[in-house]
């Protein structure tokens, strides 16, 4: 169970919504819900995604209809100037990615790990089978 806040990193296409890039995804399970609560708990939520352009444009719009508004989008602090000489890589306490060593967990398993509630009702976890990078 988590008693301080963090600034977390939360990936967009595989992670929040299915992967469909360039369209966007359906929301995974649990996805928004458990986002709102890291926010009303005190949590900085950045988005970090390969999305640039028109793409990033509409996936920060259908975060906001879904009730998510981000403390900054692909960079550490609002303020921020990127500068792509420099590596784009986000000064954050956790992150939440697809791409993650094992791949991502249930959302309702993040719900739990993160904000130390029970999960989610309906977010039971199943069980994947074991392969070389699953653990």
């Amino acid at each position: 169970m988590v008693h301080e806040t963090y600034t977390i990193a939360v990936d967009f296409d595989g992670t929040i919504v299915e992967d469909e890039y360039p369209r966007i995804g359906k929301p995974m399970l649990f996805a928004f819900d458990t986002m709102k609560k890291l926010q009303e708990k005190g949590h900085r939520l950045i988005l970090w995604t390969y999305r640039n352009g028109k793409a990033l444009d509409d996936a920060v719009r259908f975060c906001e209809k879904n009730g998510i508004t981000f403390y900054a989008v692909n960079k550490s602090f609002p303020e921020e100037e990127f500068d792509p000489k420099y590596s784009r890589k986000i000064n954050a306490d956790l992150f939440i990615d697809d791409r993650n060593v094992g791949g991502l967990k249930s959302w309702g398993e993040i719900h739990q790990i993160l904000i130390g509630e029970e999960k989610p009702a309906g977010s039971e976890y199943k069980k994947r089978k074991k392969g070389w990078f699953s653990f």
